[in-house]
């Protein structure tokens, strides 16, 4: 597992395990130094840049723990002597274990809906007369988000989770462009597109509430601020945990930083428009242009075709989701590191 040092202080160390991060920035909530940032989280999530969900300000972390102990995966560690030394006082620590009893059926279900596909199931035909399955269900607690998917489908009610967090999600519709960022950024799956029929009306997007664990990923990542994630508490029994609360709880998301540069190959662009359409920050500023009226508009705030190729605009208002370098059929515009 990858992993970076971001300070040492004497004999501690605050440590960054990128595999296990969901980019939901609530170390950044609680830093009291403002070291930590989190941005991109949507193209990191999607593949489409080589970076990490949260970066740090060099020379300014004091090695307190403050984020470690708040880090629902176990992303962030603090380390004594090269060794980690986490307790009760830390939250991925005081979660309980997502665990299987001996009324698992091993069907398979768990592991067929885990969003980090972290469950294992073997199976075989019983071994005596019965009409069985015999088996074993293992859980990597590694990488368990503890959604509760597997829970949810679990057909013996065998398996057992906690949640780290309460909390409330809500969207503005309006404001939502569609884009699928916050889809693709979900460590759990609990953010959809609903299907509809010809005749209906449908939002835009659904919460599956008993998959959520209000993370704010989501929040995080929408690059037109349509979703408001709140925690209400912290579920598992951490100690101190009341300190944590009050700088959680009914709190704002983390501020998402700009941590990349929209780059543009003007030889490849074919000047199509598909970017300028699909740009959530574009299509936020005017409904006609997010329904395709492309040259009819002067003004968008970040993309536009000029003479046959795509301009940037304005790079300070991307939200940095890369969903026009998705739809460009020439690779003609992507998204490269920015320093924080």
């Amino acid at each position: 597992m990858d992993e970076i040092v971001i300070s040492t202080k004497d004999n501690k160390q605050l440590v960054y395990l990128p595999d296990k991060c969901v980019g939901c920035g609530t170390c950044v909530m609680v830093c009291p130094k403002d070291t930590l940032v989190v941005g991109s989280v949507g193209p990191v999530a999607r593949g489409l840049i080589d970076k990490e969900f949260i970066e740090a300000i060099p020379d300014t972390c004091i090695v307190c723990g403050m984020c470690s102990k708040v880090c629902p995966t176990g992303a962030l560690e603090i380390r004594v002597d090269d060794k980690p030394a986490m307790d009760e006082a830390f939250l991925s620590v005081a979660i309980k274990p997502t665990t299987v009893n001996d009324d698992c059926a091993h069907c398979g279900l768990c592991e067929a809906v885990c969003p980090q596909v972290c469950i294992e199931v073997t199976q075989k035909f019983s071994n005596d007369s019965s009409i069985s399955i015999e088996g074993e269900t293992t859980i990597d607690q590694e990488f368990c988000v503890h959604c509760g998917w597997c829970a949810a489908v679990c057909p013996t009610d065998a398996i057992t989770v906690e949640k780290p967090f309460a909390g409330t999600w809500s969207y503005d519709d309006d404001t939502c462009q569609s884009c699928g960022t916050c889809i693709d950024v979900c460590p759990c799956n609990a953010i959809f597109n609903p299907e509809w029929g010809i005749g209906e009306r449908a939002d835009k997007l659904a919460q599956r509430q008993d998959a959520c664990i209000y993370c704010g990923a989501c929040d995080v990542a929408c690059p037109v601020d349509a979703i408001d994630v709140k925690k209400t508490a912290i579920v598992a029994e951490m100690a101190k945990k009341n300190v944590f609360e009050k700088k959680l709880v009914d709190k704002p998301s983390a501020e998402p930083v700009l941590t990349s540069t929209l780059m543009t190959d003007e030889d490849a662009c074919l000047g199509c428009g598909n970017c300028v359409i699909v740009c959530p920050v574009n299509a936020n500023s005017n409904k006609e242009l997010a329904a395709g009226s492309l040259n009819e508009l002067d003004g968008k705030p970040l993309l536009e075709v000029i003479n046959g190729t795509v301009k940037v605009l304005d790079q300070e208002v991307c939200g940095s989701c890369g969903t026009c370098s998705m739809i460009c059929p020439t690779d003609a515009i992507w998204l490269e590191p920015r320093e924080v």
